[in-house]
Formats: C-alpha cells, sequence, structure tokens
C-alpha cells in the first residue's frame, strides 16, 4: 500500500458544495483519496510520501473532451485556409498517410503536450490506427474514454479509409473487447461516428445500440459548420440535431463536440436528453464561428472543454482553452458576467467527468474519488499577485504554472519532468517523422516569405 500526503495546500475541491480549503491537506492511498482537510497521524505510513504544497493550488485533474491525439505532428499543414482546403488538401492527406507506429508516437507526443498543461483524462475522437493510441494512453499513465474515427460513406475520403458499416463496427466491436477498462481501469472505450457528412442512417443506429448494450458512449462531431446544416436539411429535410433525435441518437450517451450551429430548438433537445457538448473554442474561433454556450449553460447543459486536434488548433492547452472560453462569449454577448471563471473550471473538471460518463470517479477531489489531481504553483512572473487564486488559474496561468499531475495516485508529471517518456527523445523522432509523413502526403505549403539561400 502506498501513501502520499499533500501538505498546506490550497485546496479547490470542485464538489457540489463548492468548497474550498485555504491551507490544508490530501492523503492518497494507493488510486484513491483517504482524506482531505485534517489528517490523522495515525492514519500515515512510516513510508508516507510528503510533499509540501504552501502557496500552491492541488484542484482537480483537467479533462479535455475532444481530442485528435494522431493528428499531432501535422501542426502548421493547415493554417489560414479555407474548411475545404484544411479538410481534403491538408488534414486528410496528412491523417491518411500515417502508419501504426506514427500515430502511436503523435498520440505520445499530444499526451505529453497534454499532461504539461494539466490533463488527466481525455476523450479521443479517433484515429484509424486504435491500437497505437491505447498503446500510448497505457504507456503515459493517464485515463482516456478511446474511440476509433468511424466513417461509411462520403465524399473525397481518402482510399484507405473506405469501410463498409460491417467492416467499421466489427472494428469496433474488436477494439471494445481489447482495450475496455484496460489499463487498470483507466481506458473506457467508446463508439463513434466522425460527422453527419460520413456516416449512414444504418451505421449511426448500429451504433446507438452497441453504445447501450456495452454501456458506454459515442462521441460524434454535430452541428459543426453552417454546410453541415445545409446537407442535413437537402438530405433529411431537417436540422442535424433535429435528425438525430428523429432517430433515437440523442441521449445521456451522446459526446456532441463543437456544436457551433445550434439552433435554439436544437439546444432544448441538448436538454431533453442530456446530451454532453464539448465546446471547442480556439477551433471554433478558427472557422467555425460562436457556439451558444452561455446559453446553454444557463439551461443547465452539460458543456465541458476540448481542444480538437493540432491541424485546427495548434495549441494542445488546456489553460489557454479555459482563458478562451471565458473570454470570447463575454465579447460576443457584451456581457462580462457571462461564463465565469468558476463555471470554467466546472466545465474543465467535473463537467468533464459527466461528458465521459465518470462523475462517480473522477472530476473533483472528494473522500473515495480516483486520486486524479494537479499541482499549480502560482508563483510567477505572469501570473502573480492572485488576490483570487480560482479567477487566476482562468484568467493569470499559463501551462507552465502546472507543476505535477497525478492520475490514478501515480505521479505521471512532477515539478514539470513527464515521469513515463523522455521528452526530448519524443520531440525528435515526432519532427523527423513529421518530414517524412509531409512528404508522403504530398503537401505542400505555399512560402509565407521570399527566401533568399
Amino acid at each position: 500500500m502506498s501513501q502520499t500526503l499533500l501538505k498546506n495546500a490550497y485546496i479547490i475541491t470542485m464538489n457540489k458544495q463548492s468548497e474550498a480549503y485555504r491551507s490544508s491537506h490530501i492523503l492518497i492511498e494507493n488510486d484513491r483519496i483517504k482524506s482531505i482537510g485534517d489528517i490523522d497521524d495515525k492514519l500515515l505510513q512510516s513510508d508516507v510520501e510528503i510533499i509540501d504544497c504552501e502557496g500552491k493550488i492541488v484542484m482537480p485533474g483537467l479533462i479535455n473532451t475532444h481530442v485528435h491525439a494522431t493528428q499531432q505532428l501535422g501542426r502548421g499543414l493547415a493554417d489560414d485556409v479555407d474548411l475545404l482546403t484544411w479538410l481534403r488538401k491538408r488534414t486528410w492527406p496528412y491523417e491518411s498517410s500515417l502508419g501504426e507506429e506514427e500515430q502511436y508516437i503523435a498520440a505520445i507526443a499530444c499526451i505529453i503536450e497534454l499532461i504539461k498543461s494539466g490533463v488527466t483524462s481525455f476523450a479521443e475522437s479517433g484515429g484509424f490506427h486504435v491500437d497505437a493510441i491505447g498503446r500510448a494512453v497505457e504507456k503515459m499513465g493517464v485515463r482516456c474514454a478511446l474511440a476509433r474515427s468511424t466513417m461509411d460513406m462520403g465524399e473525397g475520403l481518402p482510399e484507405n479509409w473506405v469501410e463498409s458499416t460491417d467492416e467499421t463496427l466489427n472494428i469496433q466491436k474488436s477494439a471494445y473487447n481489447k482495450w475496455n477498462n484496460a489499463a487498470n481501469g483507466r481506458i473506457k472505450y467508446w463508439f463513434a461516428a466522425r460527422t453527419i457528412f460520413n456516416v449512414t442512417e444504418d451505421l449511426l443506429l448500429r451504433t446507438k445500440q452497441l453504445a447501450d448494450e456495452y454501456d458506454t458512449g459515442i462521441h460524434m462531431h454535430v452541428a459543426e459548420i453552417p454546410e453541415e446544416m445545409a446537407f442535413t436539411k437537402e438530405k433529411y429535410g431537417m436540422t442535424t440535431v433535429e435528425y438525430l433525435n428523429s432517430i433515437g441518437l440523442l441521449d445521456k450517451n451522446l459526446l456532441a463536440a463543437h456544436t457551433v450551429w445550434l439552433t435554439n430548438n436544437e439546444v432544448d433537445l441538448f436538454l431533453l436528453h442530456d446530451v454532453k457538448a464539448s465546446h471547442n473554442p480556439a477551433a471554433a474561433m478558427r472557422v467555425l464561428g460562436f457556439a451558444k454556450i452561455p446559453e446553454m449553460l444557463q439551461k443547465g447543459i452539460t458543456v465541458s472543454i476540448g481542444t480538437d486536434g493540432a491541424p485546427c488548433n495548434n495549441r494542445m492547452d488546456m489553460i489557454d482553452e479555459m482563458n478562451l472560453t471565458a473570454l470570447i462569449h463575454k465579447g460576443r454577448t457584451l456581457d462580462p458576467t457571462v461564463v465565469p471563471a468558476e463555471k470554467v473550471l466546472e466545465m474543465a473538471t467535473i463537467n468533464g467527468a459527466k461528458t465521459i460518463l465518470q462523475e462517480d470517479e473522477i472530476g473533483s477531489l472528494e473522500v473515495g474519488k480516483k486520486a486524479d489531481l494537479i499541482i499549480i504553483n502560482p508563483k510567477s512572473i505572469g501570473s502573480l499577485p492572485a488576490h483570487d487564486p480560482l479567477s487566476n488559474i482562468v484568467y493569470a496561468s499559463h501551462s507552465s504554472n502546472v507543476e505535477s499531475s497525478m492520475c490514478d495516485g501515480v505521479w505521471i508529471m512532477k515539478n514539470r519532468q513527464v515521469m513515463m517518456e523522455d521528452e526530448s527523445s519524443i520531440l525528435n523522432l515526432a519532427e523527423e517523422m513529421a518530414a517524412g509523413i509531409r512528404k508522403k502526403a504530398g503537401i505542400e505549403l505555399p512560402s509565407r516569405f521570399t527566401m533568399i539561400d
């Protein structure tokens, strides 16, 4: 039995009572929180690890609810272009050129960046080599709702992505059997549907049936762009969410990523069916638009935060995403009170846990819950003074302020050093692989300068 005692910390619990401790202690035993507050010395083993957190903040690990981990090596390939160029001439050619080992290294690199911004859990939207992502998650010690990119139709798909409905569902069932509850239960396997452009009704109906049968979730891009609304209206005579509602897909186990172009009626449908929404502010600002996040939160819809993938965000940094989430909706509504700091922290922690259907295990610091937490050191020139620690995290902190991270009772980063992999080696390997993939994919980028050799 192992124990870790975090002493003298400012503790933000994110529990239902919104409790915080000014200078207190947390005792972790094995993979769970044993005690919070005053600790009885009789509970301590002789070999307990003791860390003094005076002047530091301890809070739940951040939960990133929309990630494309295997797109990590494509960062910078699709900047400042329109959506169709982004998709068909940059991202798809790149992504379809990745082999399993390349996706593994991409996922490792992505997870390192996530860890260094305070993420202990994430929802993976899906690469095509799901084993590569699973191996990466297992190695790096984080928690993941793992999924495979799922499509059975669509214009312009790379040839090696074309699969029948039966094929893609059978691959997912095999992946579920292999990965669900793997890595000491840190990995949960989800079913997925990439977008309404790329899935048949048969695939959606059978995906829902399997998710319910296996008691797991469905991860899908929903109401992402205006063209999607036009597509579904022409094909089905209704908007995307209205169509998904008509076939029974809307439910508490649906994670809808982006949700930028929801109508007021669709917002109400989300509330009615307890659909979970992942807000990706940086990706939305790039090309998608303003999601109705204040309106959704006001109605009581569970909204969490995600980064999306490196080609459409560039920064896989949840601290940045929290800051953007707090700011952009104030600008859109001209109301400085909307999406306040405490709501943003809820979105990034307990709402994230609700979104990936693990509210009883993670998302808040409570006795009996899993020991998924981070230590933030606010003592940097860019974040002090911290008159209001909660506000400081959202408006003034940087990923560099995240000092240490623990998942499942195990340190995955200590004093800014990632524990499970050599970061410099991965950086070198990722850079080398990225150049080869770009060449294989035939992606040529226009020069932004007049080059002089």
